[in-house]
């Protein structure tokens, strides 16, 4: 699919584009830098679920026509609130592009999808040990108002 936005940073300029399948080389490292490894086939996979679902969306940020970030977010109903709320599920900037208004490119640009798709509200969850992440989402507006609680389904 197409380009998304451009801005020019007085450096390099940062497009978001929507991610293809063919991007699969660029996201499994990017996932691996978030803590999630996987190999280019499993990230094909997670490309093509994401996209082939009208909820999701699965931007990539490209500088110099190299990808350097990528954000996923995730459209639900949430019937407590009678609204649709968007998640952000991924937000990851590639280590030698930190500190660059990657990350913050790619936050506004899902706060715009969201707001495209009529979400009410956004949501972002990142673990305590993240101190760095945690800072980044306050800074840039979020608030940090309820725990999280997780249990693994196993076989």
């Amino acid at each position: 699919m197409g380009r998304l936005a451009t801005l020019d940073d007085g450096q390099l300029q940062t497009t978001v584009r929507t991610a293809a399948v063919g991007d699969a080389a660029d996201v499994a490292p990017l996932l691996e830098a978030l803590g999630y490894p996987c190999t280019r086939d499993e990230a094909a996979e997670r490309i093509l679920v994401a996209i082939s679902d009208p909820r999701q969306q699965l931007l990539l940020a490209e500088r110099d026509g190299h990808v350097c970030g990528l954000v996923a977010l995730h459209t639900l109903y949430m019937i407590a609130n009678g609204a649709d709320l968007a998640r952000i599920t991924a937000l990851v900037v590639d280590p030698t592009c930190h500190r660059q208004g990657v990350g913050r490119r790619l936050l506004r640009e899902a706060e715009a999808v969201a707001r495209r798709t009529g979400a009410a509200r956004i949501e972002v969850t990142s673990g305590a040990q993240r101190t760095e992440a945690r800072a980044f989402y306050c800074g840039c507006g979020y608030s940090d108002d309820s725990q999280r609680f997780v249990k693994l389904l196993g076989d």
